[in-house]
């Protein structure tokens, strides 16, 4: 049986980094997951910024050349992972659409690599974001307001519908703030230059012309914002019980007030000394050079168009340049984006609570426990299960190791509070989110009990899917572990007395499971056998020796 292969690719050449994003997208559900994130500092924009007073800056040969290193970097990735050519497309934004040797990168990007680099215009890099964003938050229909604050300039688009009404691009960035203003009047020669800006922009007339609802933020400078928010550094008092640090964890919304905003910006332009430099570099890690510069330009945006609240969105240009290539390749069947809200819940609380590797560990996990579970229903097990079941096992999947925020040590506990008590998953019922809770609890230590407490009162069918799930799970998350696999497709088949597992490696050198791996999935197949009566094997196949035989 084939697992979902469908791949795409963005890679977005910016001011201050270079990043590129594999997303997995099936098309009969509608589901849309960011499985990788690769991100590489090479700054476009330093050498162009500190020129801003020339009306021609250049990239350095020096950027130039880590630009292409870091390309063939990311095109290696790309056919490891099996992304066609086709299905991937890298953008350029403000630094290399202002540089008068633009035009050069391009070409010499496409020599060493073989990538079409498509040089955004503003607008279009603005309309991208927000279609990006509409694949992260449930804001489709309302009436948004999209803001991304890049290193060279920011975005502004308006749309509801999934159409964007107006979009904008002006020429204010964190990195070409800062180096402008270094060693001058920080804040309030940058304020006064940043309104003068804005005002001077028209921008302020066109949002009161078309209005919003709901204001979102992309990219990092405005996350880093809410994190600052989130732990409390603008505050006066900053200590915290480890207690109320988790209950602020488990109903964290990801969104920031005027108010609080207001407090992260007087806190940055007014603190100094080592310590303060230390709490800043553990704080914005790479985003501390630049926080002040992004911090002023979004409060002065706050004020000159009258934002009282920001949602702050995972999802930015990357994304929506996926979605745009999506578009184009399913147009013609009818597709629709944005299309399973049940989905995009847990996308939104997975994305939130882990960093990229443990995302990427999750899709992978959820892929071998589909396999599985498909495989099985083919077998004749788990009859009684259906496509709401094996989305709930999905679910867990993706959610089990988002109790990591709060330590190692009972993670499995966190997972399952975060779930239970968070309010972040929509359009489950209160027995899913339960048993995803479940399944996300038990996906380690010890095995559920019919008779636990926490499964008293729940009845007997219950008891007996979430043991299935369970099994799978555990097996699932052993697997995907072993990160030589290149896990490619699977297959499961009858043999006698139970069944056989066989994993599909896209690779022609013969990989085997660690001792370690061995031990902890003897383990899982003894519960395999308890609750399917019957056994289960996995070996490991190079997808070169299936062909050959």
């Amino acid at each position: 049986m084939a697992l979902p292969d469908d791949l795409f690719a963005a890679i977005d050449m910016g001011t201050n980094s270079i990043k590129m994003i594999i997303v997995q997208f099936h098309p009969p559900s509608g589901r849309f997951l960011t499985v990788a994130r690769h991100s590489d500092r090479v700054c476009l924009g330093r050498d162009s910024a500190a020129a801003s007073s020339n009306s021609s800056p250049s990239i350095s040969p020096d950027a130039v050349l880590e630009a292409l290193r870091c390309l063939r970097q990311f095109t290696e990735i790309l056919r490891a992972r099996g992304v066609p050519p086709r299905r991937t497309r890298c953008v350029a934004t403000s630094a290399v659409r202002e540089a008068a040797n633009g035009s050069e990168l391009v070409e010499a990007v496409r020599a060493a690599t073989g990538l079409d680099v498509s040089v955004l215009s503003g607008e279009e890099e603005a309309r991208l974001a927000y279609s990006g964003v509409i694949q992260f938050f449930p804001v489709r229909e309302k009436r948004a307001l999209l803001i991304d604050i890049g290193g060279g300039s920011t975005e502004f688009a308006i749309g509801e519908g999934g159409i964007v009404n107006f979009a904008t691009s002006l020429k204010l960035g964190h990195v070409s703030l800062t180096q402008r203003f270094a060693g001058g009047d920080v804040v309030g020669g940058m304020r006064n230059f940043i309104r003068a800006a804005v005002k001077d922009s028209g921008l302020v007339q066109q949002v009161k012309r078309f209005g919003f609802e709901v204001a979102v933020g992309s990219s990092g400078t405005i996350g880093a914002v809410e994190k600052a928010v989130f732990h409390g550094y603008g505050d006066a008092e900053t200590d915290k019980s480890a207690e109320e640090l988790l209950r602020r964890h488990v109903k964290r919304d990801w969104r920031f007030s005027r108010v609080e905003l207001k407090r992260v910006v007087e806190r940055l332009c007014t603190e100094e000394g080592q310590e303060e430099k230390e709490i800043r570099e553990e704080l914005f890690k790479k985003r501390s050079e630049f926080i002040v510069a992004g911090a002023l330009l979004l409060e002065e945006i706050f004020e000159l168009l009258g934002i009282e609240e920001m949602e702050v969105s995972e999802y930015a240009l990357g994304e929506g340049v996926v979605a745009e290539t999506l578009k184009e390749e399913f147009n013609e069947v009818g597709f629709k984006l944005n299309a399973n809200p049940r989905w995009n819940s847990v996308v939104r609380l997975a994305t939130r609570f882990n960093d990229k590797k443990r995302v990427k560990n999750g899709a992978r996990c959820a892929a071998f426990a589909k396999g599985i579970f498909e495989g099985l229903r083919h077998c004749g097990k788990l009859i009684d299960l259906g496509g709401e079941d094996l989305g709930c096992l999905e679910a867990a999947c993706l959610l089990h190791a988002i109790g990591l925020f709060a330590g190692k040590r009972g993670y499995h506990k966190q997972s399952y509070r975060v779930i239970m008590e968070g309010n972040h998953l929509y359009g489950f019922s209160t027995e899913e989110i339960k048993l995803i809770a479940l399944l996300a609890r038990h996906h380690t230590k010890k095995f559920p009990k019919p008779y636990q407490a926490s499964l008293a009162e729940t009845p007997e069918e219950f008891k007996k899917k979430l043991q299935g799930l369970c099994t799978i799970i555990r097996i699932s998350v052993v697997l995907q572990k072993n990160e030589r696999l290149n896990f490619q497709d699977m297959e499961l088949s009858p043999l006698s007395g139970g069944f056989r597992l066989v994993l599909k490696h896209a690779g022609d050198q013969p990989i085997s499971l660690s001792e370690e791996m061995k031990k902890d999935l003897r383990g899982e197949l003894e519960h395999f056998k308890m609750v399917f009566k019957q056994q289960l094997s996995v070996d490991i196949s190079s997808i070169s020796e299936a062909s050959k035989s």
